[in-house]
């Protein structure tokens, strides 16, 4: 079964941190099992492997425990420099895959402006970007306010001088049934995941058309390919997104403009743990049972996906590496869909 990704924050419940994202980078409304209809989610999933282990890994053979994660090693620094002299924007930039990929993107070279509704948290992220040399600029916003979307796009243009390269990556998700979701739940999916992404487009696109062509990547989920119970709304959300991409490369692909679609799936990453209910277990119990889970659930790889590692993929695509990548949706899942068609 596939899973929702994990791009950068938001939760269906609102607090001030919240809406943004998947939930505010995951949800507090994960579902539980049902007896009738049977179904299986993700904290049905990855909760009872997680809490099973959590004994394992406070005993005495914690070192073995430990042992048998299957997550890879922290990426090395990169020397490649793709992204000097460049302007990159991230949206969902203050946890998960999009903090990685702003990171990632001020360490090649670029003068990065990212938003996220958490100020602390994007304060941090600035300060951690400036401290290791690079250049980056946070800027509050939720991608579900059309001015708030407006004003931080032309802040980072203006501040930086024109604008290359967009990351739309905020996201939020909700893991229940169909008839579970309220409207409210549903419009917050659709408004963050779906009008978010239209409303960044929208106002990132004269700006890149003024400079002359650039890269759009949006981070899409696997789920807009491949069903699972109880991510009726997510997956809806992520197929319009899919659907926004492929139309809008069409449209800009002969300005220079390439837009293109990452599809990832499960990704270590604050907001799968908080909507696999096990955000208390401790750090030890939580690998353990995440790497008993990734060995049936993503047979391929046997893990899942570390976030720098997607953020690598989307480097990769936003890069001019690839001028004639337009309007593809590109899968890093560890192997969960080639297993599951």
């Amino acid at each position: 079964m596939l899973e929702p990704t994990a791009q950068e924050e938001v939760r269906v419940s609102d607090d001030e941190t919240q809406p943004d994202g998947r939930t505010d980078e995951g949800s507090g409304d994960d579902r539980e099992d049902a007896a009738a209809p049977p179904r299986r989610s993700r904290r049905g999933f990855l909760g009872a492997a997680v809490t099973g282990a959590a004994g394992l890994a406070v005993g005495a053979a914690a070192g073995a425990v430990v042992a048998t994660d299957s997550t890879l090693p922290p990426t090395p620094p990169t020397q490649r420099r793709r992204f000097e002299g460049k302007v990159v924007l991230v949206t969902g930039a203050t946890s998960g895959i999009g903090r990685a990929a702003a990171k990632a993107f001020a360490a090649e070279g670029a003068r990065v402006g990212f938003c996220g509704r958490r100020t602390d948290r994007g304060r941090q992220v600035e300060a951690e970007i400036r401290r290791a040399g690079g250049e980056a600029t946070y800027i509050r916003a939720d991608v579900r306010r059309e001015r708030e979307v407006a004003a931080f796009v032309d802040e980072v243009a203006d501040t930086y001088g024109g604008l290359h390269v967009a990351f739309n990556n905020a996201g939020v998700s909700v893991d229940k049934p169909l008839h579970e979701c309220s409207a409210a739940e549903f419009d917050r999916i659709l408004e963050t995941n779906l009008r978010g992404t239209f409303l960044a487009m929208k106002y990132e696109i004269p700006h890149l058309l003024a400079g002359g062509g650039g890269n759009i990547l949006i981070t899409s989920s696997v789920n807009a390919l491949n069903a699972r119970p109880g991510q009726s709304v997510y997956s809806a959300s992520k197929a319009g997104q899919a659907g926004l991409m492929r139309s809008a490369a069409l449209d800009y692909g002969p300005a220079g403009i390439q837009v293109n679609a990452i599809m990832p799936g499960t990704t270590n990453t604050e907001m799968v743990r908080q909507l696999s209910g096990t955000a208390e277990l401790p750090d030890a119990a939580y690998r353990v049972g995440m790497a008993r889970w990734a060995r049936t659930h993503v047979p391929g790889a046997q893990r899942i996906a570390q976030a720098e590692e997607v953020a690598a993929l989307a480097l990769a695509m936003a890069s001019d590496e690839y001028p004639f990548m337009m309007g593809s949706q590109v899968v890093i899942d560890g192997g969960a869909t080639a297993f599951s068609t």
